[in-house]
């Protein structure tokens, strides 16, 4: 019995530990919490009601996705990425995914394709539902998911990679901006072309949707909720 009250234990600690890290990253995403700045995790667990431990925990997963670093006897602090940073993590994304989706448009059978449409429907609905958070990891699933169909499981870890670095902050401007419908709609659009079999057409819709993401951090880092 005792080995079963204590795995009950660990589970309800690794579900706040979840919890904390939900509630984190959707202040990174609201600009509550700033580039540049260092948080402590008492101070942290004051604000949420927990305990410092899940904190803590939570944000070492945080600093594993290069969303923060530890600063020694201090805290943590929010990483930032530059102008330049994100251009580069654009011009990295553009030169992988365009010419993969126009390969993946020659190769995939159509069938797979049409299994990722209600990921880009769902993408669409959170935008209009004002669900930060799900909009990020539903658009999260339906471009690896992409990519994954090129069979390259190491294109698809570096573009993972290369999405968390180069995250948004102060999503909630751009939202009440209404800037990011279309955006999202932009998914159903590239799917619709790659169905068809227009390669060179998904092809430029994926380029254009990457320039529209790289003008929404521009607009997330210049607006009122950009973080800054």
């Amino acid at each position: 019995m005792g080995d079963l009250k204590q795995y009950g234990l660990v589970r309800a600690q690794e579900r706040l530990r979840d919890q904390v890290g939900h509630a984190l990253r959707a202040a990174l995403i609201a600009g509550e919490l700033r580039p540049g700045q260092v948080y402590s995790a008492p101070g942290l667990a004051s604000d949420l009601g927990v305990s410092a431990t899940p904190v803590r925990e939570a944000m070492l997963d945080l600093a594993r996705e290069g969303l923060v670093e530890p600063v020694r006897n201090k805290g943590f602090r929010i990483t930032e990425v530059s102008e330049r940073d994100l251009d580069q993590y654009t011009e990295l994304r553009t030169l992988i995914e365009v010419p993969t989706v126009g390969r993946v448009t020659r190769t995939a059978a159509r069938e797979r394709l049409e299994e990722l449409r209600p990921v880009a429907e769902e993408i669409v609905a959170r935008a209009r539902e004002h669900d930060l958070i799900g909009y990020l990891e539903a658009d999260r699933r339906f471009h690896l998911a992409l990519l994954a169909l090129s069979g390259n499981e190491r294109l698809v870890e570096t573009v993972g990679d290369l999405r968390k670095r180069s995250r948004l902050y102060g999503l909630t401007g751009l939202d009440e901006a209404g800037l990011l419908v279309s955006s999202a709609e932009e998914h159903v659009e590239l799917l619709d072309l790659m169905i068809a079999g227009n390669a060179r057409g998904a092809e430029a819709c994926m380029r254009r949707h990457l320039g529209h993401v790289r003008s929404l951090w521009a607009e997330g880092r210049d607006g009122p909720a950009g973080g800054r």
